[in-house]
This record gives C-alpha cells, structure tokens and sequence, in this order.
C-alpha cells in the first residue's frame, strides 16, 4: 500500500501551500513602488495588489483604496485574478478528495485499491492546482519586470516585485511538491491473492505408505 508517512507529509505541504496561495492573494504588496534611479520621491512608497491599491507615507499613515470597476482593470490584474482563485478553489477540492483517500484515515478502509486511487486522483488536481497559482504569479512577475525594463516608462512609475510575489511562488512550490508526494500511490497489485507456488506439505501430515 501507499506509504502513510509520505502522503501524509504531501498533505501537510499542500495544506500549507493552500494557506500560503491565500494569504498571497489578498496581499497589496503585489508590486511596489522602485527606488532605482534619479529624482525618486522616497517619501511615500506605493503598492499595488489584486484587489487594492495603497499609498504608504513617510510618516506611517497609510491610505488604501478599492479599485472601482472590475472592466477598468488592467487585464493582467483581471487574469491573474482568476489563476489565483482557481488555484485556490482547485486545492480546496483537492485536501478533501486527498483526506479521503490518504492511508492513515478509515473512509473507505475496506476498499484499498480504490482508496489509493483517490489519493492519486487527489495529487493531480492538487498539481494543477499549484501550476495555476504559479502560472499566474509568475505572468504578474514578468509583467513587471517588462514594465521596469522598458525605456518608455517613467522612472517614477517603475514598480519592483512584492512580497506577496514571494509568498505566492513559494506557496505554489509547496502545492506542487505536496501534490507529487500525494501521487506516490505504490499499491501492492498482488496483495490479497493466493501466492503462486503452493505450500509445501507439512512434515506431520499423513500420506501414503509404500512397502
């Protein structure tokens, strides 16, 4: 059967990597506010995320503001977006199906083979899940790496990576690595079957008497 320990390891990292993927998206710090260059104003810094922007001043106040109107949004805040709510809906499904299929839970203990099969089933979508969710970081990463690179952008409008980027890669990471570990079903085709080569005779059990 499938090793309990391992999968119950691969649980833990994609639960982790599920809270992370979270946290991640309802982060601001999505990109921040570049200090690279001359004439820079480094009295307030700004940061940009999925579903608010926010002004953060050299005094400490901060000044958050929802963005309006869905249409109005730059498509690659609206794209990445859906990754990233996908991803978190896909892992959701994903934990449940794998808690019913991992060894060490008694659902469906009487039936291992397909018990195991639903772990699997479990892992992929977890995978898929973890591609999503790194997919859509790392589009919103590229972007704005194009945008700070560009020489038509205005230094003052250059923005660099967030810390909610590196929450999000690195819980993608952890769904990914989780979900492969939950896909180590190594189930024992064999077990349950009568063995191949009959057993041999007791020494004590009566036969015939030759003469």
């Amino acid at each position: 059967m499938a090793n309990a320990g391992i999968q119950l390891l691969g649980f833990t990292l994609a639960f982790l990597g599920f809270i992370g993927s979270i946290a991640s998206t309802i982060m601001v710090e999505w990109k921040a506010s570049s200090y690279a260059g001359d004439n820079i104003i480094t009295a307030q810094a700004m940061y940009q995320g999925l579903w608010k922007s926010c002004v953060s001043q050299s005094t400490g106040q901060v000044q958050c503001k929802v963005y309006d109107s869905l249409l109005q949004l730059p498509g690659i805040v609206q794209g990445t977006r859906g990754l990233m709510l996908s991803s978190i809906l896909l892992c959701f499904i994903a934990i449940l199906v794998g808690m019913v299929g991992m060894r060490c839970t008694t659902c469906m203990a009487d039936r291992p083979e397909q018990k195991d099969k639903v772990a699997l089933a479990g892992g992929v979508v977890v995978i898929i899940a973890g591609v999503l969710a790194l997919a859509g970081t790392s589009w919103y990463g590229h972007r704005i790496a194009a945008d700070f690179y560009d020489p038509f952008t205005p230094t003052n409008s250059r923005y660099e990576f967030g810390s909610a980027l590196f929450v999000g890669w690195g819980a993608a990471s952890l769904i990914i690595i989780g979900g492969s570990f939950l896909c180590c079903n190594c189930s024992s085709k064999d077990s349950g079957k009568s063995p191949r080569h009959p057993a041999s005779r007791s020494a004590g059990q009566p036969g015939k008497d030759y003469v």
